[in-house]
């Protein structure tokens, strides 16, 4: 059998004898290394396997003219572009296996912007002097490992060969694992859920597994949206339960979880099924009570624990929400449900409770069907949305659509 291979990426020019160390271990344990030269100073003593100029080249770019420019911010932004085409086409061939870097903030930036843009699921391992602090710039919505160096990369000493040893264990072990399940064996389903919708969701979940589907259940904490985003792009989802909607409220609002611009957007731009609702629209999401701004300070807060507190819509805020809603859901290509539960959208939201709001849950609804298009399927239940009439009656209805485009789909083929 042919050994995998492990893509090395980084700048040889200021770290080539931390990489080459790197590589040696690598290759002891029996896999072949390729090594990628980000850097743009003067080319290493030793042999690569892919060169400065060559990485310049994939990103249209001169290596002499970028070393005479000497921007230090343009050579990274083009050496991370080059990078990312190379390792997309590599991916794309088969030749390589997994990636590794180690770098400082130069080399962790193009590093990570190739990593990410490889596929879920393919070993990534990032060893960084930035993995301690706040790594998602980096991370992004992907699944790339950062690990501390501790030290600075700077020369081989007792600490930084046992870093670089554990850093060569952990991308050779990730290489050599076999994955238990590949993802898309059965069709699967994204869901969307916050504590506060999780009888919900856990309900909706039991029932579509029993039915044949893998549910993947996003954490509607922003990246959780993002990530739910990105993997529908790519192509990975059949169908998406938007039971929990809240990060539309923190992008409008200006809570700590907002998920972005484009959440809501992707499922429609690639035409599969999908449920929405206005799960926990009720809530804006901010750190500990303290840190909430002093705008709003006024408003109806609820100390959710020590590191979340909670502030509620107003009904003006929900209505421009569920316009928010409409808005991007009447771009969709594919079928798409908007389920209401007319008693409450959180478990916060119930009669008794502490956001219970009738007035903005109506104006939520006046809003949405004002700008919702006359194509979309609206349906509004006399439930609570942790009853489990409500987690039956989105199943039912997101199975009517899967059902719908699977028949659609069939009809076209034999056209």
């Amino acid at each position: 059998m042919i050994p995998k291979t492990v893509a090395l990426v980084g700048t040889f020019d200021t770290k080539g004898e931390e990489f080459c160390f790197l590589r040696d271990q690598i290759e002891s344990a029996g896999l072949r290394t390729l090594m990628i030269d980000v850097g743009v100073l003067d080319s290493p003593e030793f042999t690569v396997g892919i060169s400065q100029a060559e990485v310049a080249a994939a990103a249209k770019e001169d290596l002499a003219a970028l070393r005479a420019e000497r921007d230090r911010g343009r050579s990274v932004t083009v050496m991370a572009l080059g990078a990312r085409v190379i390792l997309l086409r590599l991916f794309a061939q088969g030749a390589i296996h997994g990636v590794v870097s180690l770098g400082g903030s130069a080399g962790t930036s193009i590093a990570t912007a190739a990593m990410r843009e490889l596929p879920y699921g393919f070993p990534k391992l990032m060893v960084s002097t930035l993995a301690s602090g706040d790594t998602k710039p980096y991370v992004g919505t992907r699944d790339i490992c950062m690990m501390p160096s501790v030290l600075d990369i700077s020369g081989l000493n007792r600490v930084s060969r046992r870093i670089l040893s554990n850093a060569a264990g952990a991308i050779c072990g990730m290489v050599a694992a076999e994955p238990a399940d590949a993802l898309g064996e059965k069709p699967a389903i994204a869901a969307t859920m916050f504590g506060v919708t999780t009888p919900c969701v856990t309900a909706a979940r039991r029932i579509f597994e029993q039915r044949g589907y893998e549910v993947l259940v996003f954490h509607a904490t922003g990246a959780g949206g993002q990530a739910m985003e990105q993997l529908i792009a790519d192509g990975a989802i059949r169908a998406v339960l938007d039971i929990t909607t809240t990060e539309l409220a923190d992008e409008l609002v200006g809570g700590v979880m907002t998920a972005g611009p484009h959440r809501l957007e992707a499922a429609g731009s690639k035409g599969i099924p999908q449920l929405v609702c206005p799960g926990a629209i009720d809530m804006v999401n901010f750190g500990p009570a303290e840190t909430v701004s002093a705008h709003f300070r006024n408003r109806h807060l609820y100390v959710h624990n020590p590191t979340v507190t909670l502030m509620r819509t107003t009904p003006d805020e929900c209505a421009e929400i569920g316009r928010m809603t409409a808005t991007k859901l009447n771009h969709a290509a594919g079928p798409v449900t908007v389920l209401i539960p007319l008693q409450g959208v959180s478990a916060l939201d119930k009669a008794g409770m502490p956001f219970y709001s009738q007035a903005a849950l109506n104006a939520y609804r006046h809003a949405l069907k004002a700008a919702l298009s006359p194509a979309i399927r609206l349906v509004e239940l006399d439930a609570h949305i942790n009853d489990e009439s409500f987690s039956l009656a989105a199943v039912d209805l997101l199975l009517e659509s899967l059902a719908a485009a699977s028949t659609e789909t069939s009809t076209a083929q034999v056209l």
